[in-house]
């Protein structure tokens, strides 16, 4: 059977990409292909043969020296290590195919070209708008954005659009326009999988070839998943909280519905979010970060998901999930969440940044009869085992890499 080098910036379940990228690897470790990873070194990475290959960690959440943070800088852009890295490590597994995640910041595009000159193809799932845009979000401090488009990267610099920093905006700005210019993804990606045709279409109009893009929308197993359409009494956040997020949207229309929230996650808006929640009376609690079971049991006892983010969301994992345990969800019309959403069946939408609109539908579903939502519940639950199957994915997937001669 063939043998897929899997790469990503970090080795563990950390958050959405990860997660695609584990689940993916299970599948085809499933189907007898062996998994090789590679990614940085990081203390919780799973554990693998093949961590003498993975590269030194770069965050920039640590104390570094200002030589340091120079070296480390330089290598955010362009890691020489990762390309060579990876290069011994094709070698050494005499590999069919490498099948990359986010290397933004960490590993770097420059693989991509070791990899092609190796003589194997290289597929990219991308998860986000960063290809595009510097910031990945196409979101600046006014709201969502596209000023960078057509290689007008300095805009990302005069809006400060990484956590306000003139330096990280311009360090982004550099890495996206030298990977631009070389065309690390253009001439060197053989196939780009989009999960939302939001993303598609968006990253097809800032450059992406869309002949070698595919849509192919994430895979949840349900099947383990015990499903309780009976409504509850809350409303669910469960994410990073942060301003992208649409958060203080979400705590204004929560204080003016007269509704119960709950907020799982944590994040830089925490602080913000519980003072704004105090000075508006409203029902918030602030659950923290949870995983597991203990995430699913706060998502099975609420009356529905929320997700009120104010950027351009690609394929979100955790609204197919709320349709997993028999929830219906509220989301923004914005970005790919209007793909998973079915107005009126499976939830609602509602205008992103819009606290009236949000309040609006918060009290629609309040006032929802339980068989109501009940119904809606089970419709989600039929959608997400219908369109979103493991096996459509898997399926997917390998007609993607027949195409490019591995199978």
């Amino acid at each position: 059977m063939p043998t897929q080098i899997s790469v990503t910036s970090y080795y563990y379940r950390r958050g959405g990409a990860e997660a695609v990228m584990l689940d993916q690897n299970t599948l085809l470790a499933d189907q007898g292909w062996d998994i090789v990873p590679f990614a940085m070194q990081f203390p919780l990475n799973d554990d693998s043969e093949w961590n003498a290959y993975f590269v030194e960690e770069i965050d920039f959440g640590s104390d570094y020296s200002p030589l340091e943070k120079v070296r480390k800088v330089a290598k955010s852009v362009y890691s020489f290590e990762a390309r060579s890295a990876i290069g011994d490590l094709i070698d050494r597994t005499n590999a069919d195919i490498v099948h990359a995640h986010n290397v933004y910041h960490h590993l770097t595009p420059s693989i991509f070209s070791a990899i092609q000159s190796k003589g194997i193809p290289a597929v990219m799932t991308v998860h986000d708008l960063k290809i595009g845009c510097p910031s990945k979000l196409m979101l600046a401090p006014d709201g969502v954005c596209q000023r960078c488009k057509g290689g007008k990267t300095w805009n990302a610099v005069q809006q400060r659009c990484l956590k306000g920093s003139l330096a990280l905006s311009a360090v982004a700005a550099v890495e996206t326009t030298l990977h631009r210019t070389i065309g690390s993804y253009r001439k060197h990606v053989d196939r780009f999988i989009v999960p939302s045709n939001f993303h598609l279409d968006t990253l097809s109009e800032w450059g992406m070839p869309r002949d070698k893009a595919r849509y192919l929308p994430n895979a949840v197993d349900v099947s383990h998943l015990e499903a309780d359409t009976s409504p509850g009494e809350r409303f669910v956040f469960v994410g990073r909280l942060s301003q992208e997020k649409g958060l203080r949207t979400f705590v204004s229309a929560v204080a003016k519905s007269g509704v119960a929230a709950t907020i799982v996650g944590t994040g830089p808006q925490e602080s913000e979010l519980h003072e704004l929640a105090d000075r508006l009376g409203a029902d918030v609690e602030f659950a923290g970060y949870q995983t597991g079971d203990a995430l699913f049991d706060i998502i099975r006892s609420g009356k529905a998901l929320v997700l009120p983010s104010e950027c351009y969301e690609n394929a979100p994992v955790v609204i197919l999930e709320a349709y997993g345990v028999g929830k219906p969800v509220i989301g923004s019309d914005l970005g790919g969440i209007p793909e998973l959403i079915i107005d009126g069946q499976t939830g609602l939408l509602a205008t992103a940044g819009d606290v009236d609109s949000f309040a609006d539908a918060l009290h629609r579903l309040a006032d929802t009869s339980a068989a109501e939502l009940e119904s809606m519940g089970t419709a989600g639950r039929t959608f997400v085992e219908e369109r979103f199957t493991r096996e459509r994915y898997r399926d997917g997937l390998l007609e993607i890499y027949a195409e490019l001669g591995v199978s």
